[in-house]
């Protein structure tokens, strides 16, 4: 089975491009549709059916499709169906948080065929690239993928990312920015860089929440409040790549320093950022709070999800930090709905994890910020795919990039 490749064009015929076209839109069908018949393929290929049979039988003895014997039939002759194997295309997805990143490799369909794994990294990690690639070949090797069906490595990551480059230009280090090639050179293999948010939203337009719809707002609430945007059904990046850093918007004239170096970014006052340093004033101040009262002299242990979980407790402290960063993050979106006038807005991520203690708040936001007009048709969910939406959705965009770069020779 051929790699993506991308080694120089060899010189080929009219007729063998067209070829090499039809064969890699049988493919995408097949990978985005599932299993399909001949007839089915020749209609929405507008081929002939001996021509398309006989496109399936080149890529059958090539290992590229698969027949996977008769189908159903509601009058007539049962049709074979064709698809794609499910043991023939791998790829390696990433997804890095704050402190580590998370690694499992997919099949076409989407199925994690491996564990997820943590890998002990940042991108400002000097040792980024080699822990990578002796984490990708580690699940190989216990879980018996062959390298030849591994057709690319997709990584999501934090920062100021141009996906057509590879570049991350948040890393610190200029020399390591460029991932994408430096991926490539340790894996050669089709190579794909965004950001994390982005991904998260991908995973969650095409397989979640959003699924149903054209426009739509996607926002991972964690550390930072990272923004997918798609407007029509088509992911909006923006000239460079950099389009939704909702984190740094000025929402609090001289307020906290944020860690971009501007004062009263939205990520000051609506991110875990934000519940960290309230619950260091809590300590500071003796606020009560069983929350204070069990962490007693150490409130660097304390994470945002104690925070949630003693906001469920019934703990009030907990509850009004929960109600701030809420009431802050409503104001944001205030903004981006009378912008952009989505159909739905899915919160993901840890943060939304708190549920009715940040959506009442944010309704409220809406309602004082918002024209009832624009808003009164946006749509405000929390997500339901967990953690595992960016993993997904970089899967999803890599494969996108295989089935379309794919060599046949």
């Amino acid at each position: 089975m051929g790699q993506a490749s991308e080694l120089p064009a060899k010189k080929v015929s009219s007729a063998e491009t067209n070829k090499i076209r039809q064969k890699k839109k049988i493919l995408s069908l097949m990978r985005s549709s599932g299993y399909t018949s001949a007839p089915g393929l020749s209609e929405v290929l507008k081929i002939s059916l001996p021509t398309c049979i006989l496109l399936l039988n080149d890529l059958i003895a090539a290992g590229f499709v698969k027949n996977f014997g008769i189908g159903e039939s509601s009058g007539g002759r049962k049709p074979s169906l064709y698809g794609l194997p499910e043991d023939g295309y791998y790829v390696i997805s990433c997804d890095f948080s704050r402190y580590s990143a998370n690694m499992a490799i997919l099949d076409s369909y989407h199925k994690f065929v491996t564990p997820v794994i943590e890998v002990n990294t940042h991108i400002d990690d000097p040792q980024l690239m080699d822990k990578l690639y002796e984490a990708a070949h580690q699940l190989m090797t216990d879980h018996h993928i062959p390298d030849e069906k591994v057709f690319g490595i997709g990584v999501d990551m934090p920062g100021l990312i141009n996906s057509k480059t590879g570049i991350n230009y948040t890393i610190k280090d200029k020399k390591r920015q460029n991932v994408g090639r430096d991926l490539k050179s340790r894996f050669n293999k089709l190579v794909y860089i965004d950001n994390d948010a982005r991904m998260h939203a991908y995973g969650e337009f095409h397989f979640g929440s959003a699924k149903d719809y054209k426009d739509a707002i996607i926002i991972h609430w964690s550390w930072g409040l990272g923004l997918g945007i798609f407007v029509n059904g088509e992911l909006c990046s923006g000239k460079n790549g950099f389009a939704g850093e909702f984190s740094h918007i000025p929402i609090v004239e001289n307020g906290e320093l944020c860690i971009c170096g501007k004062r009263g970014c939205l990520e000051t006052i609506a991110s875990s950022n934000t519940i960290i340093r309230r619950i260091k004033q809590g300590f500071a101040e003796k606020e009560i709070s069983s929350l204070i009262t069990r962490f007693e002299g150490h409130p660097e242990r304390v994470t945002p999800e104690d925070v949630i979980n003693a906001a469920r407790q019934g703990d009030e402290f907990c509850i009004a930090i929960l109600n701030e960063i809420g009431t802050a993050m409503g104001k944001g979106l205030s903004y981006i709905i009378q912008l952009l006038n989505p159909e739905i807005i899915v919160l993901s991520g840890p943060l939304s994890k708190a549920k009715q203690y940040v959506l009442s708040p944010i309704q409220q936001s809406l309602n004082r910020f918002c024209l009832e007009k624009i808003s009164e048709s946006t749509i405000l969910l929390i997500s339901d795919m967990g953690d595992q939406s960016a993993l997904i959705g970089t899967s999803e965009m890599i494969f996108q990039k295989v089935f379309t770069e794919i060599n046949f020779a």
